[in-house]
């Protein structure tokens, strides 16, 4: 049930006046009690765990600093006539042929310098902080998935009511601590469905001791618990596989390639799993990160070639099987690296670096400004956005988590970043309007979604340029009752950036 659907069948008949150049326009609100109903959702999150620290400043580079980033890595960088220019401030590194596809076809949304304050460069620690959602010094046991899961499904294991599927699945040997809920696994970890735990008649692999004594007892009876919780599942995950096919072709020699191949006809194939983890390790490229003949080619190239078409394979697999609109897919990494390199060829680790999400529905562009590499921190990029809130702006625009659902799983208020389209359903406490603008960058239009706020006061819109000077905008469709959508034209125009004040708020939009 979307949005549009819902304010049809439910909402009441109480508006709340808005106000553009004098004239009124109404928006449907939402009912209290009626939030719940659209966190019920098909929509499934695929998350891809870059392993080691990905060096983000060679991943998405910084053209409009370029004398800079050059003067700073001068042993690494990507020389200029290799770049995958995006537009003229932004590239990707030259392997990622893939992902300038998916920005052509306005499938990519790059979130720039995220992190978190005060980071930590500790491989396990700052991996186990982006698993949980927590503060730097915040030791968490649950993860930041798994507590909406278990919001969402409070009696699991007990009763999950009609969903007879694994809530989530993470590819490889273990379940991430992001799919840990309060109390349990919230999900479960596979290897290859057709040989899953060298399943024979649905039983499991043998008798087991479980008076295990010594000192890797405990690891061998988890490990052996994992096993069992998975193959709980084993009837429905190889139904799944069976009923699909994958449609696309993936690269050989890829180990992520194969891990979206499996995810892919599991969706396919109708497995209701709402998360799924997957990983490319191999980033900790402190030494011969490239070739030293050149830097366009080497460890980390070849990383992101491998990321790169297996991204590409497995968003052309979901949309030859018509469920692209269901699924987004999302980079993560538990640090970048410092900006300038060491004389390994290397980088070390660092903060903030750029984050991906991938799909049919986000809004496509560059949300935040690209980290100056004159003003760094001990050496390192500054945060522009907090890794929370991608994570809020998953949950909310995503799945329709409500506020209440959103402040019990991420423990703190985060502004919304605007990542996805539908940004009509955004919760209805969301104050951040850079959630209500797309497309954005934008060419001949732009639309607002007017949040739903709570009374009756009117709220104004205007559009400024960088000078502060006002510009009169065009009004090209009026905002319907049901959909509380505004379009104005933006095509009289000239390139640049601009701000909407929407009441006493601003963001910023740039006209292509």
């Amino acid at each position: 049930m979307n949005r549009r659907n819902f304010v049809k069948r439910f909402a009441p008949l109480v508006t709340v006046p808005f106000l553009m150049n004098g004239f009124k326009l109404n928006a449907y609100p939402i009912k209290d009690g009626y939030n719940k109903i659209l966190s019920d959702t098909d929509k499934v999150l695929v998350m891809i765990q870059l392993n080691g620290g990905n060096d983000g400043l060679n991943t998405v580079i910084p053209l409009d600093q370029y004398d800079t980033y050059n003067s700073l890595r001068s042993n690494i960088v990507i020389k200029q006539d290799k770049i995958l220019n995006l537009n003229s401030n932004t590239g990707l590194h030259p392997s990622l042929t893939g992902f300038k596809s998916l920005w052509d076809d306005g499938k990519l949304v790059i979130c720039n310098g995220i992190s978190y304050p005060t980071p930590n460069l500790s491989h396990f620690r700052a991996t186990d902080i982006w698993m949980t959602g927590s503060e730097y010094n915040q030791y968490l046991t649950s993860g930041w998935i798994g507590r909406y899961l278990n919001y969402e499904y409070p009696d699991y294991p007990e009763n999950l009511g009609n969903m007879d599927d694994p809530l989530a699945i993470q590819i490889g040997s273990t379940v991430a601590l992001g799919l840990k809920g309060y109390s349990e696994n919230m999900g479960i970890a596979i290897s290859d469905p057709d040989s899953f735990y060298q399943l024979v008649n649905g039983s499991t692999t043998g008798p087991f001791d479980d008076n295990l004594v010594g000192k890797y007892g405990d690891q061998v009876k988890f490990l052996r618990q994992v096993q069992l919780d998975s193959q709980q599942y084993s009837k429905q995950i190889k139904d799944a596989a069976n009923k699909a096919k994958n449609l696309s072709t993936y690269p050989t020699n890829n180990t992520l390639a194969n891990q979206l191949k499996i995810v892919a006809r599991l969706i396919a194939g109708g497995l209701k799993s709402r998360v799924y983890i997957v990983q490319l390790g191999g980033f900790d490229n402190h030494s011969n990160q490239v070739q030293s003949d050149d830097t366009s080619i080497g460890t980390h190239a070849t990383l992101l070639q491998r990321l790169s078409e297996a991204v590409l394979a497995f968003q052309n697999d979901l949309k030859l099987n018509g469920i692209e609109d269901r699924v987004a897919t999302m980079t993560f990494s538990e640090f970048g690296r410092r900006v300038a390199s060491n004389t390994s060829y290397g980088t070390d680790h660092g903060t903030a670096a750029p984050l991906f999400v991938i799909g049919k529905n986000v809004n496509p562009g560059i949300i935040g400004a690209y980290p100056s590499l004159k003003n760094l921190d001990n050496g390192n990029l500054k945060m522009i956005n907090d890794y929370r809130q991608v994570y809020s702006s998953v949950l909310s625009q995503w799945f329709k988590t409500d506020s209440t659902e959103l402040n019990s799983v991420m423990m703190k208020d985060f502004n919304q970043l605007p990542i996805f389209k539908n940004t009509t359903d955004i919760n209805e406490n969301n104050s951040d309007i850079s959630s209500l603008i797309y497309p954005n960058p934008a060419r001949d239009y732009i639309e607002i979604s007017f949040p739903f706020f709570k009374g009756g006061q009117g709220v104004s819109l205007e559009i400024f340029n960088v000078l502060g000077e006002k510009i009169p905008p065009r009004q090209t469709s009026s905002a319907t009752p049901q959909e509380g959508n505004l379009r104005i034209d933006i095509s009289n125009l000239s390139a640049g950036t601009y701000f909407i004040k929407l009441g006493n708020r601003f963001e910023k939009f740039v006209k292509m």
